[in-house]
């Protein structure tokens, strides 16, 4: 026990972990909050608030419930708990005139879901082991439960959210993963009023599969052509055919469904975490652009290939190889097309506005993609007169089954 009466020891911990394990697996969503913070004052902890991120990725929003002090949302920028939430690391904040307000990461896996907050009188390194574990298991609840639960996705909307929007954001993985090989991100605009763009990964093995696309048109009927090549392709990868082949089966998917007037634009990649080598299809959209050392170097060309669902031939894949540190970034025409007013904000402004961000310290990939999304935004006043995407690969290096000998 601490000075204060509070035992913090290794095998409290244990028993507090599992006795919250315990008790939450039969309880319904509504109860998750106010159990967190009841195990949370066994430690001797107060003021307990759970932020989760909303769909604009601007603000951290309080979740709702008994016993959690009821607060207000907080930016992710310039704020602790949206360095806590960026960089995954726990902050700790000195309070007057006692005390130490402590901003948990909830990481569930690679994923950051959100911040946990509270409030201790004193912090040594059993609170932060202990409150680092409580956090990872209080996300497993949180990702858990929102699977039968509309509550967590409520908290996390700021205005109203389209029909055509609500499925594309039930159909994406979780927008960020971070490995000791490779990492992704991917941001999707507007938020609230998406239809058309999508993105998807999966790592099996040694090989990231990556998919962008962008169905014509807007509206349900781009987002449920969208539901059609984004099904597709993952029947196809997890049936492990070939890249071309991927592409073969998305087109066939969309031409027998929607007609010959309708089509998708995709990029397809597969990229290998232990040597770095990329394969690339290009269906319509632009070239992908190679970023190394914070400047973009040049654009990933590959054959022209017709957009998915004109029954185009057997697409040509194109092969490059990354070095570590390379960072390939992903986007649809919605981030270049002409502005409201007709001009282009076109390729050379977007790749001015990366080799800006690229001169300031990295905040790792999840918060730079952020800021660029947040920048191009800025730069087009706020508006896009259609969907607008970003999708970022950063390699790392190293193979995906090498794991650290635990003592």
């Amino acid at each position: 026990m601490d000075e204060e009466g509070v035992d913090r020891s290794e095998g409290f911990g244990e028993r507090l972990l599992g006795v919250l394990l315990d008790r939450a697996r039969l309880l319904p969503p509504q109860l998750i909050a106010p159990l967190i913070a009841e195990e949370v004052a066994r430690i001797g902890g107060r003021d307990v608030i759970i932020l989760l991120q909303d769909y604009a990725q601007e603000l951290l929003v309080p979740l709702p419930g008994k016993k959690l002090r009821v607060g207000q949302p907080e930016p992710i920028i310039d704020s602790p708990a949206g360095r806590a939430f960026l960089r995954g690391h726990i902050v700790e904040v000195p309070q007057t005139p006692s005390g130490v307000r402590m901003y948990l990461p909830l990481l569930d896996g690679s994923d950051t879901v959100g911040v946990m907050a509270l409030t201790l009188n004193a912090v040594g390194d059993d609170d932060r082991r202990l409150l680092s574990r409580l956090s990872g298991l209080v996300a497993d609840m949180l990702v858990t439960k929102g699977a039968y639960t509309d509550q967590f996705f409520r908290a996390r909307r700021r205005e109203p959210m389209s029909v055509s929007a609500e499925i594309q954001w039930s159909l994406l993985p979780p927008t960020s993963m971070s490995l000791p090989q490779i990492e992704v991100a991917g941001i999707l605009e507007p938020a609230y009023r998406v239809a058309g763009d999508s993105f998807d990964y999966a790592l099996n093995d040694n090989i990231l599969h990556a998919a962008v696309i962008d169905a014509m048109g807007h509206g349900l009927d781009a987002a449920t052509m969208a539901t059609v090549a984004i099904g597709a392709y993952r029947h196809a990868r997890r049936v492990g055919i070939s890249l071309a082949e991927k592409y073969s089966f998305m087109d066939d998917a969309i031409s027998r469904q929607f007609g010959p007037d309708h089509f998708v634009t995709a990029q397809l990649m597969h990229v290998n975490i232990a040597t770095g080598e990329m394969e690339l299809v290009n269906a319509g959209h632009p070239a992908p652009l190679l970023i190394r050392d914070g400047r973009v170097v040049k654009q990933l060309e590959s054959a022209t290939t017709l957009p998915v669902g004109f029954g185009g031939e057997m697409p040509r894949i194109r092969e490059h190889t990354l070095q570590q540190g390379d960072r390939v970034l992903c986007y649809t025409d919605g981030i270049i097309e002409h502005l409201n007013d007709g001009e282009q904000f076109g390729e050379e402004r977007l790749i001015r506005c990366v080799n800006r961000l690229g001169d300031e310290p990295s905040q790792g990939l999840r918060a730079d993609l952020r800021r660029l999304s947040h920048t191009l935004k800025r730069e087009r006043s706020g508006r896009t007169t259609d969907d607008a995407t970003l999708f970022m690969i950063e390699w790392h290096g190293g193979a995906a089954d090498h794991l650290a000998v635990l003592d």
